[in-house]
């Protein structure tokens, strides 16, 4: 029996690591989601525990064609531009619920097995392996090693990205927030503003 699931949260940072023990992806702007199969089954779980399996009809039916039977992934449910930019306008609008996909970057529990305790570079290495060919609706988040990381968010801001995050490749997953995943924004983003504007709201109430 799998212990309940619980999402990884990121502690927020100024700065990008650059050492070998750490990688880097590129931070999509969407919804955080769980996709839970059992079977026949395939739950869509959001950060506040939400079933959105419906919403999502692309992401349950990827989960469904897959061959294993018995899987929990975390991603980020995404709206892709034809430049492949994430937008979050139109994954807010709910106009585009077909075409939502999930960015997967990790993976809790495969046939049956609790991955948590892996290493996350092994947890990548058997997401890569579940997700093999790029199943439509959903698809392996890339990533890089290293020193590269201040570059690559260099890049990303300059390609109008949200930012980075960055994980400790040698520690397991653990659910709530945890300082071996770091998040950097880049201050430019639209995504800066709205966190703003929602803190604000929270402070005024």
């Amino acid at each position: 029996m799998l212990k309940p699931f619980e999402f990884i949260l990121p502690t927020a940072a100024k700065a990008v690591p650059a050492a070998d023990e750490w990688l880097h992806e590129i931070k999509y702007d969407g919804y955080r989601l769980r996709v839970e199969r059992d079977g026949a089954r395939v739950r869509l779980i959001t950060k506040g525990g939400h079933d959105w399996t419906k919403r999502f009809p692309w992401i349950e039916a990827a989960a469904l064609k897959n061959r294993e039977q018995h899987f929990v992934i975390d991603g980020e449910a995404v709206v892709l531009g034809v430049d492949g930019v994430s937008d979050f306008n139109a994954l807010h609008s709910r106009k585009h619920d077909a075409e939502v996909q999930l960015y997967a970057f990790d993976i809790l529990a495969l046939g049956g097995d609790d991955l948590r305790s892996l290493p996350l570079e092994m947890r990548k290495t058997n997401l890569a392996r579940l997700l093999r060919g790029r199943p439509d609706g959903m698809f392996v988040a890339p990533f890089e090693f290293g020193e590269i990381g201040p570059d690559l968010f260099r890049k990303a801001c300059e390609m109008g990205l949200e930012g980075l995050v960055s994980k400790r490749r040698d520690r397991a997953y653990r659910g709530g927030r945890q300082s071996h995943w770091i998040k950097v924004k880049n201050r430019a983003h639209p995504a800066m503003h709205r966190d703003f504007e929602n803190s604000r709201r929270v402070v005024d109430r």
